[in-house]
Protein backbone atom coordinates (compact mmCIF):
# COMPACT_ATOMS: atom_id res chain seq x y z
CA UNK A 1 0.00 0.00 0.00
CA UNK A 2 1.51 3.85 -1.08
CA UNK A 3 2.08 6.23 2.05
CA UNK A 4 -0.58 8.33 -0.14
CA UNK A 5 -3.24 5.39 0.46
CA UNK A 6 -2.09 5.07 4.02
CA UNK A 7 -2.73 8.68 4.68
CA UNK A 8 -5.85 8.95 2.63
CA UNK A 9 -6.86 6.01 4.49
CA UNK A 10 -5.93 7.25 7.77
CA UNK A 11 -7.94 10.56 7.28
CA UNK A 12 -10.76 9.11 6.63
CA UNK A 13 -10.95 6.46 10.03
CA UNK A 14 -10.11 9.84 11.49
CA UNK A 15 -13.02 11.52 10.41
CA UNK A 16 -15.24 8.56 11.62
CA UNK A 17 -12.94 8.32 14.90
CA UNK A 18 -12.39 4.98 14.05
CA UNK A 19 -8.74 2.94 15.51
CA UNK A 20 -7.14 3.03 12.39
CA UNK A 21 -6.12 -0.57 11.28
CA UNK A 22 -3.11 0.51 9.07
CA UNK A 23 -0.31 -0.08 11.79
CA UNK A 24 -1.51 -3.52 12.97
CA UNK A 25 -1.65 -4.15 8.64
CA UNK A 26 2.04 -3.36 8.67
CA UNK A 27 3.28 -5.27 11.83
CA UNK A 28 1.17 -8.85 11.20
CA UNK A 29 2.70 -8.07 6.84
CA UNK A 30 6.18 -8.27 8.55
CA UNK A 31 5.12 -10.90 11.43
CA UNK A 32 4.04 -13.47 8.97
CA UNK A 33 6.41 -13.58 6.76
CA UNK A 34 7.09 -17.48 6.35
CA UNK A 35 3.98 -18.04 7.97
CA UNK A 36 0.05 -18.08 6.51
CA UNK A 37 -1.64 -14.89 6.77
CA UNK A 38 -5.26 -15.28 9.06
CA UNK A 39 -6.65 -12.74 8.26
CA UNK A 40 -5.77 -8.69 7.14
CA UNK A 41 -7.48 -5.77 7.74
CA UNK A 42 -9.10 -3.61 4.67
CA UNK A 43 -10.51 -0.18 4.58
CA UNK A 44 -13.37 -0.07 2.38
CA UNK A 45 -14.90 2.79 0.99
CA UNK A 46 -18.79 3.38 0.01
CA UNK A 47 -18.15 5.81 -2.85
CA UNK A 48 -14.52 5.70 -4.83
CA UNK A 49 -11.54 6.10 -3.00
CA UNK A 50 -10.62 9.92 -2.38
CA UNK A 51 -13.83 11.31 -3.62
CA UNK A 52 -15.18 12.64 0.03
CA UNK A 53 -11.68 14.04 0.75
CA UNK A 54 -11.50 16.41 -2.02
CA UNK A 55 -14.36 18.73 -0.71
CA UNK A 56 -13.37 20.28 2.87
CA UNK A 57 -16.09 20.77 4.81
CA UNK A 58 -16.87 23.99 7.01
CA UNK A 59 -17.40 22.39 10.99
CA UNK A 60 -20.49 23.34 12.17
CA UNK A 61 -20.83 24.28 15.87
CA UNK A 62 -24.40 23.34 17.39
CA UNK A 63 -25.48 24.27 20.87
CA UNK A 64 -26.53 21.63 22.82
CA UNK A 65 -30.29 21.47 23.00
CA UNK A 66 -30.90 19.39 26.15
CA UNK A 67 -34.48 17.99 23.88
CA UNK A 68 -35.09 14.41 25.13
CA UNK A 69 -38.35 14.09 23.67
CA UNK A 70 -39.24 14.75 20.48
CA UNK A 71 -41.08 18.23 19.33
CA UNK A 72 -43.49 16.07 17.16
CA UNK A 73 -43.96 12.78 17.06
CA UNK A 74 -43.02 10.44 13.54
CA UNK A 75 -46.33 10.14 11.41
CA UNK A 76 -46.53 6.52 10.60
CA UNK A 77 -50.13 6.70 8.75
CA UNK A 78 -48.22 9.44 6.66
CA UNK A 79 -45.93 6.72 6.00
CA UNK A 80 -47.81 4.13 5.34
CA UNK A 81 -49.51 6.04 3.20
CA UNK A 82 -46.15 6.86 0.88
CA UNK A 83 -44.88 3.55 1.23
CA UNK A 84 -47.92 2.29 -0.63
CA UNK A 85 -48.13 4.75 -3.34
CA UNK A 86 -44.44 4.11 -3.95
CA UNK A 87 -45.07 0.39 -3.84
CA UNK A 88 -48.23 0.67 -6.38
CA UNK A 89 -46.67 3.27 -8.84
CA UNK A 90 -43.16 0.32 -9.52
CA UNK A 91 -44.01 -2.82 -9.00
CA UNK A 92 -48.03 -2.87 -10.26
CA UNK A 93 -47.17 -3.87 -13.91
CA UNK A 94 -44.22 -5.76 -13.00
CA UNK A 95 -43.64 -9.44 -13.77
CA UNK A 96 -40.62 -10.92 -11.03
CA UNK A 97 -37.40 -11.28 -12.53
CA UNK A 98 -34.71 -11.82 -9.96
CA UNK A 99 -32.00 -9.07 -11.39
CA UNK A 100 -34.61 -6.54 -12.06
CA UNK A 101 -35.93 -7.27 -8.48
CA UNK A 102 -32.82 -6.94 -7.08
CA UNK A 103 -32.89 -3.59 -8.26
CA UNK A 104 -36.03 -2.47 -7.77
CA UNK A 105 -35.19 -3.17 -3.98
CA UNK A 106 -32.33 -0.10 -4.02
CA UNK A 107 -34.40 1.91 -6.12
CA UNK A 108 -38.00 1.64 -3.77
CA UNK A 109 -35.82 2.18 -0.76
CA UNK A 110 -33.98 5.68 -2.01
CA UNK A 111 -37.29 6.81 -3.19
CA UNK A 112 -39.18 5.96 0.10
CA UNK A 113 -36.06 7.34 2.05
CA UNK A 114 -36.32 10.70 -0.24
CA UNK A 115 -39.66 10.50 0.47
CA UNK A 116 -39.84 10.55 4.13
CA UNK A 117 -37.06 13.17 4.86
CA UNK A 118 -38.90 15.02 2.74
CA UNK A 119 -41.55 15.65 5.44
CA UNK A 120 -39.12 17.26 7.36
CA UNK A 121 -39.13 15.61 10.63
CA UNK A 122 -36.40 16.38 12.78
CA UNK A 123 -33.99 14.51 15.08
CA UNK A 124 -34.96 10.64 13.48
CA UNK A 125 -33.03 8.46 11.94
CA UNK A 126 -34.78 6.24 9.21
CA UNK A 127 -34.05 3.21 8.13
CA UNK A 128 -35.58 1.38 5.03
CA UNK A 129 -36.26 -2.31 4.04
CA UNK A 130 -37.28 -3.25 1.45
CA UNK A 131 -38.12 -7.22 0.61
CA UNK A 132 -39.60 -8.53 -3.03
CA UNK A 133 -40.36 -11.97 -3.70
CA UNK A 134 -41.75 -14.39 -6.35
CA UNK A 135 -45.13 -15.66 -5.66
CA UNK A 136 -45.65 -19.50 -6.07
CA UNK A 137 -47.02 -22.15 -4.02
CA UNK A 138 -45.19 -21.56 -1.27
CA UNK A 139 -45.51 -19.99 2.51
CA UNK A 140 -43.29 -17.47 4.02
CA UNK A 141 -42.95 -15.33 7.47
CA UNK A 142 -41.00 -12.67 8.04
CA UNK A 143 -40.17 -10.87 11.49
CA UNK A 144 -38.31 -8.43 13.37
CA UNK A 145 -36.58 -7.66 16.26
CA UNK A 146 -35.37 -4.18 17.40
CA UNK A 147 -34.17 -2.91 20.55
CA UNK A 148 -35.29 0.59 21.04
CA UNK A 149 -37.08 3.09 23.22
CA UNK A 150 -40.63 2.17 22.25
CA UNK A 151 -42.38 5.67 23.76
CA UNK A 152 -40.38 7.63 20.89
CA UNK A 153 -38.78 5.07 18.31
CA UNK A 154 -41.36 3.44 15.76
CA UNK A 155 -42.37 2.02 12.00
CA UNK A 156 -44.57 1.50 9.23
CA UNK A 157 -44.76 -1.15 7.15
CA UNK A 158 -47.00 -2.06 4.03
CA UNK A 159 -47.31 -5.11 1.90
CA UNK A 160 -47.32 -5.08 -1.88
CA UNK A 161 -48.37 -8.07 -4.11
CA UNK A 162 -49.55 -8.70 -7.77
CA UNK A 163 -50.06 -11.94 -9.58
CA UNK A 164 -46.20 -12.96 -10.21
CA UNK A 165 -44.42 -11.14 -7.00
CA UNK A 166 -44.71 -9.92 -3.29
CA UNK A 167 -43.04 -6.98 -1.60
CA UNK A 168 -42.99 -6.06 2.04
CA UNK A 169 -41.66 -2.21 2.82
CA UNK A 170 -40.65 -1.53 6.61
CA UNK A 171 -39.53 1.86 7.63
CA UNK A 172 -37.97 2.18 10.97
CA UNK A 173 -37.78 5.72 12.89
CA UNK A 174 -35.62 5.94 15.61
CA UNK A 175 -35.40 8.66 17.66
CA UNK A 176 -31.76 10.48 17.65
CA UNK A 177 -31.48 12.61 21.57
Amino acid sequence: MSDLAKEKAARLLKKRASVSSLGSHDVRAKETIGKTKDSISTVSYIDEPGHHDDIPRPTVLMENSYQLTPARCFPVVTVKSILKDVLISYLQEEKYEAELCRQMTKTISEVVKARVKDLMIPRYKIIVVISIGQIRDQNMRMGSRCLWDAAHDTFSSHTFKNSSLFAVANVYAVYFE
